[in-house]
């Protein structure tokens, strides 16, 4: 049985939303247990009744603008701090939060610990392409300074991630740059692509344009978490902009443009699906001793539930269990 611990109280929508994602994954998945970590009396007015989940009640919460470090050191009783504590105890396997990310990524550190021999966990996300395929991409954030050695760990990270998760068999690995040429970018980029074609375990297929991300030119896609974060950013807002865009565009055109939208109504719901990230899961702080995954502040309960459903296949698959073998194995 998978036991996955759940800050209920994380989030815009919370708990409602948690709750919600929670009760869809405990009646899709036999095999997973679900600790949600929050105010029982709110949980429990959103929880259908099931005996795989439990509620272990706590009144204090951390805040979107808590400071993250001295929010996890004071705030010990808080439903985030108490899910990372069950997974660094034992009683849970993996932990999830809508909740605030940098707390998130302190709780991850400080409380999960990570990985031996890897310097800096990254934050990792999958995102949509045209094909549906999607690509992984990181660091998304959890650090706004890197060094090529941390990226040359991403590498390794995102390629495990595609292997095991996704079920990519020989995943391609891109470089972020700002041209495709070897030569290209900063001194950051030149000595990151030097360890990344001298690594014969990746397929390295050099540098990559952002704009080619979304025509699926790699499926693993490394940067530094400062790049990463506005790249993050410029998709979510470029896919929204879009779908406001033809909303509005099809409403101010008159009749003929709405019969016309009706007759395309199928194809515009497949655009739109195809630009939906939510259905991917959550954003993975990968290079910790287990599972810590963050979901969007705004995250509604489908958002929840195909997060707790990539869980489910990272501990299916022991992805983190190969991470800790293979870096102990690398010692670097």
């Amino acid at each position: 049985m998978k036991k996955i611990a759940v800050d209920a109280m994380g989030g815009d929508n919370a708990p409602q939303a948690i709750v919600e994602g929670v009760n869809q994954a405990l009646a899709d998945f036999s095999d997973i247990e679900i600790q949600l970590y929050g105010d029982e009396a709110k949980i429990k007015t959103y929880l259908k009744a099931n005996d795989r989940v439990s509620i272990i009640h706590t009144d204090e919460k951390i805040n979107s603008d808590d400071e993250p470090v001295k929010a996890i050191r004071r705030k010990k009783q808080a439903s985030m701090v108490l899910g990372a504590q069950a997974v660094k105890d034992g009683k849970a396997d993996a932990v999830l939060s809508a909740g605030n990310t940098g707390a998130l990524l302190a709780a991850g550190l400080l409380v999960v610990g990570r990985i031996k021999n890897i310097d800096r966990p990254g934050l990792m996300s999958s995102l949509p392409t045209i094909d549906g395929k999607g690509f992984n991409m990181l660091d998304l954030g959890a650090n706004a300074e890197n060094t090529a050695h941390h990226l040359h760990q991403y590498a390794i990270l995102g390629s495990f991630y595609a292997k095991n998760v996704r079920g990519v068999a020989h995943p391609r690995i891109g470089l972020l740059n700002n041209g495709t040429e070897t030569t290209k970018g900063d001194p950051l980029r030149k000595e990151t692509f030097a360890l990344l074609a001298a690594d014969e375990t990746l397929n390295f297929i050099g540098n990559v344009e952002a704009r080619d991300l979304m025509n699926g030119v790699a499926d693993v896609v490394v940067t530094d978490g400062f790049t990463g974060n506005a790249v993050l950013k410029s998709i979510e807002g470029t896919a929204l902009g879009i779908m406001e865009q033809l909303k509005t565009s099809i409403k101010q055109a008159g009749l003929r443009a709405k019969l016309g939208a009706l007759l395309l109504k199928n194809s515009l719901y497949d655009l739109k699906d195809s630009l939906d990230y939510s259905g991917a899961g959550g954003a993975v702080l990968f290079g910790l001793k287990a599972p810590v995954v963050k979901c969007h502040g705004s995250s509604d309960a489908k958002s929840v539930y195909y997060t707790i459903k990539q869980i489910r296949i990272m501990l299916e698959t022991d992805v983190v269990g190969q991470l800790v073998e293979e870096f102990s194995n690398r010692g670097d």
